[in-house]
């Protein structure tokens, strides 16, 4: 099958979960005898405008004007999108595309434009939704019209993948969506490639916990409010108190990246916290494999893919008990959950774990059993090529006249409204 991607994410542009997961479904594709090309942004660093990499050929675009930065996000994305489908267009009788595949809000308007023009069926992953980070609650404009790219994004496409049934449920409530049109296909882990080069693991260990014994804590993930590293960071005074010399490194970047450092020394944590910024997978699986325990403390998490990587690092977990990490995560058995934002809890819950090894072992063997089984890219890339083939058979029918296709209008409360979009939707 010849398929296009729409991804603002790609190595060596990665923001967070999203670009791991474009870049690893993409080549398992290409390895189960897929064509597979992938529309992304060229950023400046000299990375070429077009080249061939494990069998993906990735295209790689400028922004075409108005030139803003990535921060003024509306007209950073039109343009984006322009740039997209132009470029897509252009490579019509190259690429010959039988489905489309858009990733998120910010490849919505490429992924129609496509759809129309080269008459092939548009598939969409939507990885998180606007009202999901923001609790519900969009009162500023920038978020009401990205709350309405969404919705249009899932009524423009012919099938809808989610990461969990946790994001099922939120999809479908939100947009008015039919059950039937939203296929649940998690994020995935290559434990083949995922090494832990132990002595690089050595020497972050050295560089990073205070020594005899000390406890050291990780964790991963972009910066922002929805992943809750204030509830972490909050937490650390009670668990320094417990263990002398307890370090916590944050590798990741974004918005919130100076609050959340002045927090950190509002908590008087001094060097008890390094933030070490965004690091490439090697350096993150010894990063993991280095530390007593990872932490993933979201707000918000429709799926967590930070926390297969550190299961795959081989170490113990503490999460959220939220969104996609309540399905990833069994409690007690491949890791601990502890109430989103309970600072107590989480202090409690990474407590237990340094407290027992053995049960910190078991919660990492049990959890790597779960890995080799349910997250393989080559099953997940399967289950993908199914729903490509049922947008195909789906969209023939509708073009035959055999389907019609419905698209109900956006509320205008959703778009001019600040009420909370989850109670709007639940009647409540």
């Amino acid at each position: 099958m010849r398929v296009l991607m729409l991804s603002w994410e790609y190595p060596p542009v990665v923001y967070g979960g999203l670009g791991r997961h474009v870049h690893a479904l993409a080549e398992a594709m290409v390895l189960a005898g897929h064509q597979v090309s992938v529309v992304t942004q060229q950023i400046a660093g000299g990375e070429p405008l077009r080249e061939i990499t494990a069998g993906v050929d990735v295209i790689r675009v400028p922004q075409d004007p108005p030139y803003l930065p990535v921060t003024d996000i509306l007209a950073w994305t039109m343009g984006f999108n322009h740039a997209l489908a132009r470029t897509a267009l252009r490579l019509t009788e190259d690429l010959r595309p039988e489905v489309v595949h858009a990733h998120d809000w910010l490849a919505a308007h490429a992924g129609a434009t496509l759809r129309d023009t080269l008459q092939v069926p548009l598939v969409a992953t939507v990885h998180a939704t606007e009202a999901g980070r923001q609790q519900g609650w969009l009162r500023q404009p920038v978020s009401k019209a990205i709350h309405s790219v969404e919705w249009w994004l899932t009524y423009q496409a012919r099938r809808v993948i989610i990461c969990s049934s946790h994001m099922r449920t939120e999809v479908s409530t939100l947009f008015a969506l039919s059950a039937d049109k939203l296929d649940v296909i998690p994020n995935g882990i290559d434990l083949a490639r995922w090494r832990v080069d132990t002595a690089l693991a050595g020497a972050l260990r050295q560089r990073y916990a205070a020594g005899d014994g000390a406890p050291l804590l990780v964790y991963a993930g972009r910066l922002e409010w929805e992943k809750g590293l204030h509830t972490l960071l909050r937490a650390l005074p009670r668990l320094r108190r417990r263990y002398p010399g307890l370090r916590l490194v944050v590798a990741g970047r974004g918005s919130k990246e100076s609050e959340l450092r002045g927090l950190a020394r509002s908590l008087r944590l001094g060097r008890a916290v390094t933030f070490v910024g965004w690091l490439p997978a090697e350096e993150l699986a010894a990063l993991g494999a280095a530390a007593d325990c990872a932490i993933v403390p979201s707000i918000y998490e429709p799926f967590g893919i930070v926390a297969l990587e550190a299961a795959a690092s081989g170490t113990p977990l503490v999460v959220a008990d939220t969104g996609g990490l309540r399905e990833i995560v069994e409690h007690g058995v491949t890791g601990l959950r502890f109430a989103p934002g309970d600072v107590a809890g989480l202090a409690d819950a990474v407590g237990s774990l340094l407290s027992d090894e053995v049960l910190a072992h078991r919660l990492v063997r049990d959890a790597r059993a779960v890995l080799d089984t349910d997250y393989r890219w080559t099953s997940i890339a399967e289950r993908t090529v199914a729903v490509y083939r049922r947008a195909i058979a789906e969209d023939a029918a509708v073009r035959a006249g055999l389907r019609t296709l419905d698209e109900p209008a956006l509320p205008a409360r959703l778009v001019v409204g600040d009420d909370n979009v989850f109670a709007q939707r639940s009647g409540g």
